[in-house]
């Protein structure tokens, strides 16, 4: 197995490269022993399926973070490339026949990485501004979108790209442009508290989000206005903030865990049936809560996440009331990784489609297999994220479907982007937008 792994890696002196003891007190060395390195994972690694290199798989990366941990391994440049190229989108769980909890071996190894990263490997300031200042704020998102509301509003922004003034601008800012939606005002202004239809049910808290909030705003609404169908009173707690994710998966933990701190004391459990969130990656990081947080906050934390539900796990938990108007469309569904592999809900949403009279759900090859969004790869690693969007968008082509519907922000900007790239007609939308346009009898 070593030199299957290591046969192309240099080997300076042993533990160079990041801080062992630090590292050490983060990752239990039990999390690495749970791998036996029996290969079954490494057909569900986007990257693996991709590369065909052993260094690029599951096991690969277990081996190699196990061998600098044990300071038989340097963190050369190329070990840093290996790991850095890993999604997280944490398939490989899923396929583990062992249980091999592989986030929590390798978000802290990325923390640990960024801590010794050389200059050459760190983000740009540029990058830096974006992920760490801008994006975990949904006010400085809304206003930094303005322009670019305006813009595509007067045909600016697909001006430019035809005439290729865009190329111009620098890689990272050229990909956002390239990424975003068409921006479009909410129909409505985000309620704080919103009133049952009908008998209420249940109580419960939404989680809005930052990026997702700010991009996709009738999101937040329709699911707003899908818990009312559903008997649901649904409060907005307001200061609450980013859930931390954009910090915390780019190696930036303190001010991730500071966020966490806060959605602790805005939200509080005992308060609500439920704290709904309706974005994957969200959810699975609030999930996360208890894993993360110091003692000091733990039991707050584990309350938290006791009553933290995906929106298509809680309306099917709860009973869904069926809508009455026909929505005649052909869907297909696309597992957002944190969703199917973070959280384990799969049947969940496609349940909630399978309610709307008049839809026809067809299934989606590889459906399970990264979309290549993964939170901010798409900008950190472009050229495998445009890898795996394309392989993404050959299997939606295949299936003729009118929409593709995801329950994940990123997962629809990274597959909307890639639909518009090849000319494609495809709709991308949010199971609960499809779900209220057929409460609501909107086409």
């Amino acid at each position: 197995m070593e030199d299957v792994i290591e046969h192309n890696v240099d080997r300076p002196a042993a533990g160079a490269g990041v801080d062992l003891a630090w590292l050490a007190g983060k990752i239990d060395y039990r999390l690495y022993q749970d791998c036996v390195h029996c290969g079954l994972c490494t057909a569900s690694c986007p990257t693996y399926v991709e590369t065909g290199d052993e260094n690029d798989s599951p096991r690969g990366r277990i081996y190699l973070m196990r061998a600098v941990a044990d300071g038989r391994l340097a963190i050369a440049p190329q070990v840093r490339r290996h790991l850095d190229l890993c999604l997280d989108c944490r398939a490989c769980e899923s396929a583990c026949p062992s249980g091999v909890q592989y986030a929590k071996i390798v978000e802290p190894f990325k923390i640990a990485l960024g801590r010794t990263a050389p200059a050459a490997s760190r983000p740009s300031a540029l990058m830096t501004l974006i992920l760490h200042h801008l994006f975990p704020y949904r006010r400085r998102v809304k206003f930094a979108l303005a322009p670019a509301r305006i813009a595509q509003r007067l045909g600016l922004t697909a001006w430019a790209e035809r005439v290729g003034l865009t190329t111009l601008l620098p890689p990272t800012l050229r990909k956002l442009i390239a990424m975003l939606p068409q921006l479009r005002a909410a129909s409505g202004r985000m309620p704080e508290v919103a009133p049952p239809i009908g008998p209420r049910r249940a109580r419960v808290a939404l989680f809005v989000g930052c990026v997702a909030d700010a991009m996709y705003p009738e999101t937040n609404l329709a699911t707003v206005r899908v818990l009312q169908q559903n008997g649901c009173e649904v409060v907005v707690p307001r200061g609450q903030v980013c859930c931390g994710a954009i910090h915390y998966h780019s190696g930036a933990e303190a001010p991730a865990l500071a966020l966490a701190s806060t959605n602790l004391d805005v939200f509080n459990p005992e308060d609500y049936d439920a704290i709904i969130v309706n974005a994957a990656g969200c959810g699975a990081m609030l999930k996360d809560y208890a894993h993360l947080m110091p003692g000091a906050r733990h039991d707050a934390a584990a309350r938290f996440v006791a009553k933290v539900r995906d929106v298509s796990e809680f309306l099917v938990a709860l009973g869904p009331i069926a809508p009455t108007h026909e929505l005649p469309i052909t869907a297909t569904y696309h597992d957002a990784c944190h969703l199917c592999h973070g959280q384990q809900i799969r049947s969940q949403p496609r349940q909630l489609l399978s309610l709307i009279p008049g839809l026809t759900l067809v299934p989606l090859e590889e459906s399970e297999l990264c979309c290549g969004a993964a939170g901010t790869y798409n900008l950190t690693q472009p050229e495998m994220s445009d890898r795996l969007g394309r392989r993404k968008l050959d299997n939606v082509a295949a299936t003729d479907a009118d929409v593709v519907a995801t329950g994940n922000v990123g997962c629809i900007m990274q597959i909307a982007r890639h639909a518009k790239l090849r000319h494609s007609d495809v709709e991308v939308a949010h199971p609960v937008d499809l779900l209220d346009r057929a409460y609501r009898g909107s086409k």
